[in-house]
């Protein structure tokens, strides 16, 4: 079960007046028809996002439950597993763009996501990002805004997350840290005498504390994709939750979905990690005072419920002196990362640039 999968719903929609099928349509929330542009509003769910209670999942009690068969299709170059549409020309990899084998699909069972984000912007603008980030790149090769992209390899991929909600409460032990002055003699050599200055020492005096803290700890945020390589880059992964939306097949129509592959125990691990970081911050709070330290907490998680929920990342390359480069554009913010090459001989004349700076300063200073 532990494979990466993009996926599509297994209820597609089509048009009514062609047949085509219906595609979600960025920052709406509408599925489009792209042959006569027919569009049909997406039904918006009556019920806020489900919290599914985490115990009976992590003790096999819940896995019948709010779960679905998809077929997928697994990447042997990179280990992603996708969900492939039916329509779809070529297959490739979404995250590597190695051909995949539309004979080794293969059945298996997801938890359904609770939530989704769903895409802000299309293909077309995510293109657009991608060249005002690469015309603004510090020492790149001038020739580099002419880089060849290939809108065929740009796909909108749903990446999978866990969320994790508790009740915290917690017990401490530690110390706390009050700043204090000291006035301090030191000497010094002033025109070749030595002197006798004064000067400000700080000083932590430490007093024992104790307590207790108790708070909610609310969509705890987990990846739930591990891949070999081409993980998504940190910098775009942050998210406004607030825009979630009950989820709806709908929203995945024109879009790769990946499967989680980090399992919702390890997920649990992860999150209680973070909750521990939490707990640990809130009992610095308590004590308070300049500086903290924590020498025993005792933490209990309670009431803990989970969901799965999918997030929007556009995932592309382009070819610069037949080298390819990846790069990642957050489908919400629009945040890009990637790799990019750099212009050797901009470097090389910035640094001698540099080196004459300093030779020139300090020949100046010798004839001073």
């Amino acid at each position: 079960m532990n494979q990466e999968t993009p996926k599509r719903s297994e209820h597609k929609n089509s048009c009514v007046n062609c047949g085509s099928e219906l595609k979600y349509k960025p920052g709406s929330s509408v599925i489009k028809c792209g042959y006569c542009n027919h569009e049909e509003t997406i039904t918006a769910s009556e019920t806020a996002f489900e919290e599914l209670e985490l115990q009976p999942y992590l003790e096999k009690m819940g896995a019948q439950s709010h779960t679905e068969k998809i077929s997928m299709l697994h990447c042997k170059t990179c280990g992603a597993n996708q969900h492939v549409e039916d329509n779809y020309k070529s297959l490739h990899c979404v995250y590597c763009s190695q051909p995949l084998i539309v004979e080794d699909a293969y059945n298996e069972d997801w938890i359904l996501p609770g939530a989704i984000l769903p895409f802000q912007f299309d293909h077309k603008q995510s293109h657009a990002i991608f060249k005002k980030w690469v015309t603004a790149l510090w020492f790149a090769p001038n020739k580099l805004k002419r880089a060849a992209l290939d809108p065929e390899k740009t796909k909108g991929l749903y990446v999978p997350y866990w969320t994790f909600d508790a009740q915290l409460n917690g017990e401490y032990e530690g110390q706390r840290g009050d700043y204090y002055y000291v006035t301090e003699s030191y000497n010094t050599t002033v025109n070749g005498k030595t002197v006798t200055r004064t000067r400000q020492v700080q000083k932590t005096r430490w007093t024992y504390a104790s307590g207790t803290i108790s708070g909610f700890v609310d969509d705890t945020l987990i990846s739930a994709s591990e891949k070999k390589r081409n993980a998504i880059p940190k910098k775009i992964t942050n998210w406004n939750l607030e825009q979630l939306e009950s989820f709806s097949s709908s929203y995945l129509a024109g879009f790769v979905t990946e499967k989680y592959t980090l399992s919702l125990e390890n997920g649990h691990l992860k999150s209680t990690e973070k909750a521990k970081q939490i707990a640990s911050g809130w009992a610095k709070q308590d004590i308070g005072g300049d500086t903290q330290r924590i020498s025993q907490l005792n933490m209990a998680l309670s009431e803990e419920t989970f969901k799965h929920i999918l997030l929007p990342v556009y995932i592309s390359s382009y070819i610069f002196n037949s080298k390819k480069y990846h790069f990642y554009v957050n489908g919400q913010s629009g945040i890009i990362e990637g790799n990019r090459p750099y212009s050797f001989w901009k470097i090389f004349f910035l640094v001698l640039f540099i080196l004459i700076v300093i030779s020139a300063i300090i020949i100046f200073a010798n004839k001073q």
